[in-house]
């Protein structure tokens, strides 16, 4: 399973993908950018168009970077993605993978006749979007069966080698009338089985807790900005663990970390840790930020290669049961893994 690292636009730092950084990690694979934030930076915008996203972001070949629609911004901002030019900055800039212009992500408090409208609205850019290796999306919701046979009943939609699969996010961060977990599960269960001949992405999974369930639902691709959203708080992340706050950064509050978790996080190999220490974590400033952020993306890209190499070899079962201690998403790994046997 593929981790693609989200990024910033406001700031690229910690440029992990570069080889010439000190915080570089050669098993990054694959970064996000949001059209959202090129929209806001036009000069940007500009260059990326001229130059191209690999060569404006100074990317590797090997590494691939994804275009998100930033539709979740401009829909808060009461409007939407602006198609031609999102169209245009595809066209010019060339990413790797790239989503329909605009989604419409139904939220769990909204009626069915909200969610289906935005099943609707959803599925017509996706319709519309068929050509040029646009990826369409479909949503999480109340109505996934028929997301799915909607999309799987159009001929060309049915021929996509990809789909994305979005509005996860409000539903496992408990949201106002989120399904219930084992209904989360199950419908991811239920999308992969569907498209089974699908390179199926998951739009914003953020943990390594979350990794297991990804991995077990035979997901191909997630996208990741939690490595830098919790590096800001102060927050670093554990194999197999929750969040553990290392610095103190003002109004951020956290679990920190026991005694055998400062030992582990003294003896992690990752190049933040390697290079500078305890001390680099509670550092405060960009310098801490690029550290915390360092290490927890390649907690993260350590933990899905563990996962994956443990299913190959069938000892998965054995190796989770003694490494993952998260008293949230254990249980739901449990229920993935029984669902699997059944």
């Amino acid at each position: 399973m593929e981790v693609v690292a989200g990024l910033s636009l406001r700031n690229l730092k910690p440029r992990v993908w570069d080889r010439t950084s000190p915080y570089y990690l050669p098993n990054l694979q694959a970064v996000m950018v949001s059209y959202a934030d090129f929209d806001r930076m036009p000069a940007r915008r500009r260059k990326a168009m001229t130059d191209g996203l690999h060569t404006w972001l100074d990317a590797p070949e090997e590494v691939a970077v994804y275009l998100d629609n930033g539709a979740f911004y401009f829909l808060n901002k009461g409007g939407e993605t602006p198609r031609q030019e999102y169209q245009d900055f595809v066209r010019q800039a060339q990413p790797d993978w790239y989503a329909i212009p605009q989604d419409y992500i139904p939220t769990p408090r909204m009626s069915d006749t909200e969610q289906l409208d935005c099943l609707q609205r959803t599925m017509e850019v996706n319709r519309t979007y068929q050509r040029d290796g646009y990826v369409p999306v479909i949503h999480i919701s109340r109505h996934i069966g028929q997301y799915l046979r909607e999309f799987l009943s159009d001929e060309r939609l049915r021929a996509k080698p990809a789909v994305a699969l979005g509005g996860i996010v409000p539903n496992l961060l408990r949201a106002r009338k989120a399904m219930p977990y084992s209904n989360v599960l199950d419908s991811m269960r239920q999308a992969r089985v569907e498209l089974a001949d699908k390179q199926l992405h998951v739009f914003g999974i953020g943990g390594t807790a979350t990794l297991h369930l990804a991995a077990l639902l035979d997901v191909d691709s997630v996208d990741s900005s939690g490595w830098r959203n919790r590096a800001a708080r102060g927050i670093v992340q554990l194999p197999g663990r929750g969040d553990r706050m290392v610095a103190n950064l003002g109004s951020w509050r956290g679990r920190e970390p026991d005694e055998d978790e400062w030992d582990a996080l003294a003896a992690c190999p990752c190049p933040a840790c390697r290079q500078f220490g305890i001390e680099g974590l509670e550092a405060s400033r960009i310098y801490g930020f690029c550290n915390r952020a360092a290490h927890n993306l390649w907690t993260l890209l350590d933990e899905a290669q563990q996962i994956e190499d443990h299913l190959a070899d069938g000892t998965y079962e054995t190796w989770y049961s003694e490494h993952v201690d998260n008293s949230v998403y254990r249980p739901l790994i449990d229920y993935v893994l029984q669902q699997r046997q059944a």
